[in-house]
């Protein structure tokens, strides 16, 4: 009897040591993204747009701060209202982290989007969001430093157009450097712990 206590203690401490051995690995292994990794993270190209207050957005003033960064436009059907919901999404899942978050909307569409009219827009889903617009030109610049891709169909009727475009979210770390971007269709909980990851790291 004394033999199978002894026998018992010893193997409930040999679970127990094995047990800790694997929380310690699980705890020590390094955070996995969920969105798409940049390869090799280089300083997000700087740019600065308006705001619809008529302030000015610099990136580079942003340092401490993660940025989500979405191209968007108003009259969007699909993509960019569910991305800026989203947003919100995010915003509730880090509670007050996400104060050191800025969740940025750019136009695609400076003929038909104002600064009034996007601050409108942003502001149904929720106040934090920054949107951005300016003039065609400062708009193209910052097209072309990120990649986005920007097509109006023609709808031939009084509708106007539809725009395609680039319906990823490209996230800026606390320093300044281009991480991640967030594909369309992505859970926003993913999303969440991602930019709660780089948060943390800031």
């Amino acid at each position: 009897m004394k033999q199978k206590s002894i026998i018992q203690i010893g193997l409930g401490g040999i679970v127990g040591i094995v047990i800790a051995a694997l929380g310690a690995f699980v705890f020590a292994r390094p955070y996995t993204f969920q969105g798409s990794v940049i390869d090799q993270p280089g300083a997000a190209a700087d740019f600065s747009l308006e705001k619809p207050d008529g302030s000015t957005f610099r990136l580079s003033e942003q340092h401490g701060n993660v940025v989500l960064l979405f191209f968007g436009y108003t009259r969007c059907p699909d993509v960019c209202p569910t991305t800026l919901y989203d947003y919100k999404q995010i915003m509730q899942r880090l509670g007050g982290r996400s104060d050191l978050v800025r969740f940025v909307f750019v136009t695609v569409d400076a003929e038909r989007d104002s600064l009034e009219h996007l601050g409108a827009y942003t502001e149904a889903f929720d106040p934090r969001i920054i949107a951005l617009g300016g003039s065609p030109e400062a708009l193209a610049a910052v097209y072309a430093d990120y990649g986005v891709f920007i097509q109006k169909n023609d709808l031939g009727s009084a509708a106007g157009y539809l725009i395609d475009h680039t319906a990823r979210v490209y996230v800026v770390d606390a320093a300044g450097d281009l991480r991640l971007t967030f594909p369309f269709g992505m859970e926003a909980e993913d999303m969440a712990d991602d930019v709660s990851y780089l948060v943390g790291e800031g």
